[in-house]
């Protein structure tokens, strides 16, 4: 009776089961109270491949998944509509071909008047499009997300619109320091440094992002423990499909490493640009003092002749010392420039710093004056430094003048020293070992950081015109290089200046044989020197001249040479020469070149090297005459030379 009435009901209205059964995109049937297909429209015959006449009179669950008839669940599906009045689920459900589907099913108990059931009204959906596209977006989703997890290298991470953080990954752990438990729902400004929150930076970038659509900028940023970092951080906004912002996408990635390589390479290629042109400008110094080399040596050399053969006139007389005092002068400006350049003649010992310190102080006391007062701080043991002596005690009396005026009113002038052992990676910048530490410190003015780098620049001077050369520092920077140190300047305007002469230790050297620098007149040239034939060779015909005319005045005869090639004549044709003075600068054949070919053909004959540089082979034992040198330095030299008792 009661699937009598069912099937009434269901042909009351034929309009309706027409428009049921047009519907093709949905499965619309109707079952029995047991559960068996009681309709079939065109739709369920499209979702699930039965004809009517295959599926009518038969039970629902062959719709179901194996699992799921196993589990009972198109019995309790039943149940639940018959009981709540509805039941309503997704899952996987069976074709008639076996393929599955995923079906949204809605599940309506359908009763009399009376309230009997009398069966269900069930609705299925073919969403398995949906579900496959849902699926592939999940999984897309969890790839994304565990990507973004596995990147350590950035912190990536969200923001709500306010700015609160809404997600953190392993960078953003790893960069900032914190877990997110411990950051998540709190604000990002916390990233941020103190000065930054409070000139509104945080507020600032999140409008850029909404304004501009995106915000990048490199700063300073804070970790959980308070160290800063140097970030690069883009900050985008997340908009719906309308155009409203949900939130912002956050990458910080932490470029501090970056930063420093960055300023390493900049200093480098600051540094290497400054020593090319230290070099190019020692280049033209040491060349330019050649040169001047040469002018000194006609000038100081015929100044001499002529004051020894002029009668004492007071006329006269003064203005040749004054001549010879400025001369004199000249030749001290070519040794700073040698120095600086790194061409002059050292002689390297081993020197007893305090020692010379000692032997110098009378000339300090006069080069400084009374209103400088030098205070020496020197330990009981000391080891003695590698350098030439000469050139350190110039190089001292530079350092001391320059304190002393910087102190236009006087003051203490410190001169110390002390032992250092640097290792590899000394903040001097010198091979590992041991050092010499040689101190001048003053009270003066002290240099800004402006004047700081150029201090020891060539012609580089802070006391005005006409009062420095501008190359004082240089020579002590020349003196430190070349004997294997360095010069270290420390000053801060308005605090003093200290100069730092760092020296090697001379290996093996004891400090009672320590070398004491004292003032001391030049030695008077020796007595009786027998005559001898000295060859002059010199390219330069005004010093060729000069050297001759001194040689005549010393009672030799000078024979002259404009060339290694015409000396190598002159000495073929037999002429008796006992002495050889040679220019170590020359075209076409050096000096050394000619004491090498005069050794092969004549290796008895004595050669003299006159040069003011020290850019020779290690090794030459001649003997050498610094430029520009004076009539006692020459005779001393000639008679060496010249007397088979002194060895070259």
């Amino acid at each position: 009776m009661a699937d009598e009435l069912l099937t009434t009901s269901l042909t009351e209205d034929g309009r309706d089961h027409l428009l049921v059964q047009a519907v093709v995109d949905y499965a619309i049937y109707m079952l029995d109270r047991d559960g068996m297909v009681r309709s079939w429209n065109a739709g369920a015959q499209r979702c699930k491949g039965y004809e009517a006449a295959e599926i009518v009179g038969l039970h629902f669950s062959r719709f179901y998944t194996e699992e799921d008839r196993r589990a009972g669940l198109p019995e309790r599906a039943l149940a639940t509509a018959a009981t709540a009045g509805r039941f309503e689920s997704e899952g996987w459900r069976v074709r008639k071909d076996g393929s599955r589907f995923w079906a949204h099913v809605v599940i309506d108990p359908v009763r009399l008047p009376c309230g009997e059931l009398v069966g269900f009204a069930k609705v299925t959906r073919d969403l398995t499009e949906r579900k496959i596209a849902e699926q592939a977006l999940k999984q897309s989703e969890e790839r994304f997300r565990l990507l973004v997890q596995a990147v350590s290298d950035y912190a990536i991470f969200m923001l709500d619109p306010d700015g609160h953080v809404s997600n953190w990954n392993v960078g953003a752990e790893r960069i900032k320091g914190y877990r997110p438990e411990e950051i998540i729902g709190a604000h990002f400004s916390r990233f941020y440094a103190e000065e930054d929150r409070l000139n509104g930076e945080p507020e600032k970038a999140l409008a850029t992002a909404v304004g501009e659509g995106r915000f990048e900028k490199e700063g300073w940023r804070v970790r959980k423990d308070g160290s800063r970092f140097r970030a690069n951080v883009v900050i985008q906004p997340i908009r719906d499909d309308t155009g409203a912002v949900l939130g912002f996408a956050k990458v910080t990635r932490d470029v501090t490493e970056a930063r420093e390589a960055q300023q390493a390479l900049e200093q480098a290629r600051e540094a290497l640009f400054q020593a090319q042109k230290m070099e190019a400008i020692g280049q033209l110094t040491g060349g330019v003092a050649h040169d001047f080399n040469n002018l000194l040596m006609a000038i100081l050399g015929s100044l001499q002749l002529v004051r020894k053969r002029l009668a004492e006139d007071p006329r006269v007389t003064p203005h040749i010392d004054n001549a010879m005092r400025a001369a004199e002068r000249g030749s001290s400006l070519t040794r700073r420039m040698l120095a600086f350049a790194r061409r002059q003649e050292l002689t390297p010992e081993p020197v007893d710093i305090p020692s010379l310190v000692r032997g110098m102080a009378g000339l300090l006391q006069r080069s400084l004056g009374p209103s400088v007062l030098v205070e020496t701080r020197f330990p009981i043991a000391l080891d003695m430094a590698l350098v030439d002596a000469n050139q350190l005690e110039l190089a001292l009396l530079n350092l001391a003048v320059n304190a002393r005026d910087a102190m236009p009113s006087g003051g203490p002038l410190i001169i110390g020293a002390r032992e250092e052992s640097l290792s590899p990676d000394n903040a001097v910048q010198l091979s590992p070992g041991k050092y010499i530490r040689l101190s001048v410190t003053d009270a003066g003015e002290g240099m800004d950081e402006a004047t700081l780098p150029r201090a020891t620049d060539p012609f580089f001077t802070t006391k005005g015109v006409g009062k420095g050369t501008g190359l004082g520092l240089s020579m002590v920077h020349g003196l430190a290089e070349q004997s294997g140190g360095r010069l270290v300047l420390r000053s801060r305007k308005g605090e003093g200046t200290t100069a730092e002469i760092w020296l090697p230790v001379a290996a093996g050297a004891a400090p009672e044989r320590a070398k004491a620098v004292e003032d001391a007149a030049e030695p008077s040239p020796p007595v009786g020197t027998r005559p001898l034939v000295v060859l002059a060779v010199d390219d330069d015909g005004l010093v060729l001249m000069n050297t001759a005319a001194m040689l005549e005045d010393l009672g030799h005869r000078a024979l002259e040479a404009t060339s290694g090639e015409q000396a190598l004549d002159i000495l073929r044709r037999g002429l008796a020469v006992d002495v050889v003075i040679t220019d170590q600068a020359m075209p076409h054949m050096t000096g050394l070149q000619l004491a090498e070919a005069i050794r092969r053909e004549w290796p008895a004959l004595p050669v003299v090297l006159a040069t003011g540089y020290a850019e020779l082979p290690h090794g030459v034992d001649l003997r050498r005459l610094g430029k520009p040198f004076s009539q006692q330095e020459l005779a001393r030299v000639v008679h060496e030379a010249g007397n088979p008792g002194h060895a070259a």
